[in-house]
């Protein structure tokens, strides 16, 4: 009775459009009160579900994705790129998907990432012969990659909720982000070339490349000194996010000179506007949780997962295929909190090794960012090209499609996500 009430109190709220975490909320305070579950312990939980040390680092990361956005920084990273392509087929579009890889390791949020590439870059795919929608979905897709690149902030949440290493899923992220990209890459070359899109009028000089690279140098060192810094044993992710803030203060202030105290008002509060919706979905996603686990759904949920197959291979392509459905009515954080803990026990069944399967997690989460109705890169990509959802969405088809394949190939070989972990000494299988 209890589990019937919480999740059907949740649908009803969300049936009738009430955003996602005051569902959630809601959904757990009604059914602890309901069935006197103990109502003291949610303020109990509420502090506990944001007094986390790992949880610190996402509005440090966002707050420093901010300030370099304000700086111009992924404007010189696209124009680095651009002169680098040149004219060649697709030539925009790859330098899109590259600048997205680029603006996502400073950023760790695709609607942040799609919002700072598509002011920069749509105007001139566009200017040059794109379909604005097919140049609003490659921007919205490759910015996918912004949960898997590091610094991510899905990571950080994976790792709270599973208490897995931040910095091994960081580096478990690499590969998989670079083989995302690089597939993202191919379809926009073989869409591009199939329509005769191309890139800039000319291939840039090698001193006028030069030049861009050391306008672009210190946007490129960003990931280079926070990523570094992690796997040098210098500082923690939660460490390594409040260095970003410097860093990302320095360049503004010093070196391009771009902010005021004016602006640094302004970008505070934007980080914490952006900052407070996250932790808003963290804090009642988690009393959700507590709440199910108290009556009882999670351990029923996982043993009910577990009874389906005896197969681990048919276990993690059932999950998937849950995933990539839930991808597209939720957030990944409120996805991460559903069901993250009712997988926990699977995986110890299944002996999936939790690392690797993150890895997996969030690549599947990823899609999710760019396939409707609720995906919130084609939203923002559609309100900048001021055009229509379900265009984009169809001109996206082919990169779900390869983002699909990718997810497929690092579920059947661990070692593309393990390789860097275990290298760099931080984890062991």
């Amino acid at each position: 009775m209890e589990a019937l009430v919480i999740f059907l109190t949740f649908l009803a709220l969300m049936a009738l459009g009430v955003p996602i975490g005051t569902s959630l909320g809601i959904a757990a305070v009604v059914t602890v009160y309901q069935f006197d579950l103990g109502i003291a312990m949610l303020g109990v939980n509420f502090s506990s579900g944001i007094a986390s040390f790992p949880l610190l680092a996402i509005p440090f990361f966002v707050l420093a994705g901010v300030i370099l956005e304000k700086a111009g920084l992924a404007a010189s990273i696209a124009r680095f790129f651009e002169l680098l392509v040149g004219k060649a087929v697709g030539g925009l579009a790859m330098v899109a998907v590259m600048t997205c890889m680029f603006w996502g390791a400073l950023s760790g949020s695709g609607p942040a990432t799609t919002a700072a590439v598509g002011l920069i870059l749509l105007t001139p795919m566009i200017k040059h012969g794109y379909d604005k929608h097919f140049a609003g979905a490659t921007i919205a897709n490759a910015s996918d990659l912004s949960i898997i690149i590091p610094p991510s902030i899905a990571f950080i949440i994976y790792g709270n909720i599973t208490s897995v290493s931040v910095s091994a899923l960081f580096l478990a992220g690499i590969i998989p982000g670079l083989l995302t990209g690089a597939g993202t890459v191919l379809v926009a070359y073989l869409v591009s070339r199939k329509r005769g899109y191309r890139g800039l009028e000319r291939r840039g000089t090698a001193k006028e490349i030069l030049i861009a690279f050391k306008d672009s140098i210190w946007a490129i060192l960003a990931p280079v000194i926070i990523l570094g810094g992690i796997y040098a044993g210098v500082f923690t992710p939660t460490e390594a996010a409040v260095v970003a803030v410097f860093y990302s203060l320095f360049v503004a202030a010093v070196i391009y000179r771009t902010v005021t105290w004016r602006d640094m008002i302004r970008m505070l509060v934007d980080a914490s506007v952006t900052s407070s919706v996250i932790m808003f979905i963290v804090v009642f996603a988690g009393i959700f949780t507590w709440a199910a686990s108290v009556v009882g759904v999670i351990d029923k949920a996982a043993n009910f997962v577990i009874s389906i197959s005896p197969n681990a291979v048919v276990m993690i392509i059932l999950i998937n295929l849950l995933l990539l459905g839930l991808g597209m009515i939720l957030d990944a954080i409120s996805i991460s909190y559903l069901i993250m803990p009712i997988l926990i026990p699977v995986l110890a069944a299944f002996k999936i090794d939790p690392l690797w399967y993150g890895v997996i997690f969030i690549s599947a989460l990823a899609i999710g960012q760019a396939t409707p109705p609720v995906g919130v890169n084609l939203f923002t990509a559609a309100n900048l090209v001021k055009g229509d959802l379900d265009a984009i969405a169809k001109q996206a088809i082919l990169f779900v499609i390869m983002d699909v394949v990718v997810l497929i190939i690092l579920s059947l070989f661990p070692i593309l996500s393990l390789y860097l972990p275990v290298l760099a000494g931080l984890y062991s299988p």
